[in-house]
Order: structure tokens, then C-alpha cells, then sequence
């Protein structure tokens, strides 16, 4: 980079002079009267003639570095530019964006990196956040089972059944915790093993609704499912099982009892859609936005114990995208409900 205006004042000077070599000796051929008679050279060309040869070469010399300087300037800047941004970006510092500018070819490249300086960036972000989010929510069972254990060890109280059962799901948090934080990494990351085969999907939605169907007996809730008659799709048929019942399980768990939930599918458009309807708390707008990231509370009031580990949305939402769909959520308001959708593309 440092010789490229180097390589062009030496391109275009020899450029010029070449050019300028070539008119001057038409020139002097035809003031000698040599033009036609071209068998040998004159014995000794004019002084004259010699310094106008002297004149073109410096001349040459001199627009042709002067000329390299500042198209090399101007090829190289962008580039220099993006060495920089890229040293930068080395250090951590992954806020630099470059300025388009220059060719079309560099434009499309600066356009690139900072396309990438972004994404690295918001990797960055979801990583420090998921580290704040970790140490949180592992603060609180960690701390229960050390003070209980402590107490126990100094013979503060004597460790009866009910300590013993509290211990235990305080254990079973943080093997829920790890195991769930494992998957989501995974797929945020796209490294998630997906075992993709020609599945009925409508028997998928039948196997969940059925295995939930005792839970939403128990505390009241009426299930209901409803679907159409669905291609059959190419996905990996455990993970969206796993989606399918993080959602009706997150729809038991906010439907009170005498409510009820309407589990449907259907096609639309290319798409194959699977539902969850409940008439349960219902969404405010600002947490529509929301409701799919880590460890996210909607009912901020609700324990760890009754409210899940606040990955189960975020769980949804990874394996959905890992499988080229969408998933949405919408709701009238506290109090009427929600309805999340499962968007996958048939082709």
C-alpha cells in the first residue's frame, strides 16, 4: 500500500514519455526531412533536439509522479481507512464504522465491514448480557442452598423433610437453568444439531396437547385443539415438539383456572402456522416487544419456581429461526389474552 503511488508515477511517466517520445520524433523526423527516408538514424541529432528529449523526460517525470501521488492517494484512502477500522476493531473497540466512499468495489466492502463490525458488536452485547443474566438468576438458588447448608453444618436448625424437598428444587432450578441456557446458546450461536425429516406436524400438535391435556384438567383450564389437515414438513420433529410445549406450557402457566387455550393449525400462504391462544393475563404493547428475550418476566411478582426459568420464550424463538421461520405475538391488552403464532415455510 505504502509503494502504490510509487508503481503508478512510474506507470504513468513511463506512459508519457513514451507517448510524448513518439509525437516528438515525428516531429523532428519531419523538420530533418528524414520522415520518408527512415534506413538510419542521423549521424548526430541537433542540440536542439537533445534538449526538447531532455525537456519531455522531465516533464514526463514529473507529471507522471506528481500524477501517482494523487491517484494512489485517492485508490488507497479507502483502503487505508478500512486498515485502520480494522485495527481498531482488533483492539476491542467495536464501534468503528468506515465511511463509504471511493469506487463502487470499495463502497460495497466498507459497507461489508461495517455490516460486520455490527453484528460482532451485538455478539459482544449478548454475550456480556447473558453473562449479567446468568450471574442473576444463579445469585438466588446458589444463595439458598449455601445458607441452608450452612446453618445445617453449624447446627443452626436440623435439615427435616420440608428443608430437605426446598433443597431439592433449588437443585432442580439450576439443572432446569443449565440445561435450558445450553439450548439457547447453541442455537443463537447456529450450532444447534437439527435432525431435519419429512414430519406430520399435525400429529406433533396432538402428542403435546395430549400430554399437557392432565396438567390443564388439573388446575381447570380447558384445552382445546383444532387443526387442518398440514403438509408434511422437513424439521427436526423433537425440537419443535420442545417449541410446541414451551408454549402451551407458557400458556398453563399464565391462564387461570376456568380459562382456556385453543391450540390450532394451519396453512397459510406457504407457510404452515401452529398457535397458542389462551384467555389468560393477557400483554401490555411494551412487553410484546420483549416477551422473547432471556429470563424475561412478564408478572414480575412471580417466583422462579412459578414462573420457569424465563428461557423458554427465547428457547422458542431459536429453534423457530434455526428452522428458517418466524415466530410473533400479539395481544389486546392485560386481561384478554395472548396469542403466539408459529410461521414455518413449507418449501
Amino acid at each position: 500500500m505504502k509503494r502504490l503511488w510509487l508503481r503508478l508515477s512510474l506507470m504513468i511517466s513511463g506512459v508519457l514519455f513514451f507517448m510524448f517520445f513518439m509525437q516528438f520524433l515525428s516531429i523532428t523526423l519531419e523538420r530533418t526531412g528524414m520522415k520518408e527516408d527512415l534506413d538510419g538514424p542521423p549521424d548526430a541529432p541537433p542540440a536542439e533536439i537533445q534538449q526538447r528529449l531532455i525537456d519531455f523526460m522531465l516533464f514526463s517525470i514529473v507529471v507522471g509522479v506528481g500524477g501517482g501521488v494523487v491517484i494512489g492517494r485517492v485508490v488507497s484512502a479507502p483502503i487505508i481507512e478500512l486498515v485502520k477500522a480494522a485495527d481498531k476493531i482488533g483492539k476491542g473497540d467495536l464501534n468503528t464504522r468506515v465511511r463509504p466512499h471511493g469506487s463502487q468495489e470499495m463502497i460495497d466492502l466498507a459497507d461489508r465491514f461495517n455490516k460486520m463490525a455490527e453484528e460482532l458488536q451485538h455478539a459482544e452485547t449478548l454475550k456480556n448480557n447473558l453473562m449479567a443474566d446468568v450471574a442473576h438468576e444463579l445469585r438466588t438458588p446458589l444463595t439458598v442452598l449455601e445458607g441452608n447448608l450452612r446453618a445445617a453444618l453449624d447446627k443452626v436448625y436440623s435439615l427435616d423433610e420440608a428443608e430437605i424437598a426446598n433443597l431439592y428444587g433449588q437443585t432442580r432450578h439450576l439443572t432446569r437453568l443449565v440445561n435450558d441456557l445450553r439450548e439457547l446458546a447453541l442455537a443463537e450461536s447456529k450450532q444447534l444439531h437439527l435432525e431435519k425429516y419429512p414430519t406430520d406436524v399435525s400429529s406433533l400438535l396432538a402428542e403435546v396437547v395430549q400430554a399437557l391435556d392432565p396438567l390443564a384438567a388439573e388446575k381447570g383450564v380447558r384445552l382445546i385443539y383444532e387443526s387442518a389437515q398440514l403438509p408434511e414438513l422437513s424439521v427436526d420433529p423433537t425440537r419443535i415438539r420442545q417449541a410446541i410445549f414451551n408454549l402451551l406450557s407458557n400458556a398453563l402457566r399464565h391462564t387461570p383456572s376456568a380459562g382456556k387455550i385453543l391450540v390450532a393449525g394451519n396453512q397459510v400462504k406457504g407457510e404452515v402456522v401452529l398457535s397458542v391462544k389462551d384467555s389468560g393475563e393477557g400483554l401490555l404493547p411494551d412487553q410484546l416487544a420483549a416477551v422473547f428475550d432471556r429470563f424475561y418476566r412478564a408478572d414480575k411478582s412471580r417466583s422462579r419456581e412459578t414462573g420457569g426459568t424465563g428461557l423458554g420464550l427465547a428457547i422458542v424463538k431459536a429453534i423457530v429461526e434455526s428452522h428458517g421461520g418466524r415466530v410473533q405475538v400479539s395481544s389486546e391488552g392485560l386481561g384478554k389474552g395472548s396469542l403466539f403464532s408459529i410461521y414455518l415455510p413449507m418449501a
